[in-house]
């Protein structure tokens, strides 16, 4: 990666083995943006689902101005099918404040994003797609980490 590889929010990507999990936070949601503007229209439909999936109606209302509402009402509670006329209005922003929210609400949601990456080779083609799965990964095992060793005391 080189040093002039920025994310919006204005700073370099460093490496996965040299963030905290507060950063990782930060920096993931632009990383998964930065995958979805590349990734073909159907691939973009199934990075959304699983984010989607864990938030409510009313979340999704207050998420990038209301802009995943209407799937989720066209879906219904059961069956979350993004299709690709839904995602017409869907830009790397409003991936970004989707992640974020989701995050919030289930961890676990965005880091099984990284199995979708892994197992889709449009997706994981790229090099900013191979930083977000190590960025992934290592949450994940940090993650459970903490909550092994919670659990020994």
């Amino acid at each position: 990666m080189h040093e002039d590889d920025q994310v919006s929010r204005g700073g370099a990507i460093p490496g996965a083995d040299e963030l905290s999990a507060s950063a990782l936070d930060v920096q993931i949601p632009e990383l998964l943006a930065q995958v979805y503007e590349a990734a073909p229209t159907v691939e973009r439909c199934h990075l959304l689902e699983p984010l989607l999936q864990p938030l409510g109606l009313l979340s999704l209302a207050a998420v990038a101005g209301g802009v995943f509402t209407n799937i989720r009402l066209r879906c219904g509670w059961h069956q979350l099918d993004v299709r690709p006329d839904d995602i017409q209005n869907v830009h790397a922003v409003d991936v970004v404040a989707l992640v974020d929210y989701a995050q919030q609400v289930s961890v676990e949601a965005v880091d099984g994003l990284a199995q979708l990456l892994l197992s889709t080779p449009l997706l994981s083609a790229s090099a900013t797609a191979a930083l977000l799965v190590a960025m992934l990964l290592r949450r994940a095992r940090s993650r459970q980490s903490a909550n092994a060793g919670a659990q020994e005391i």
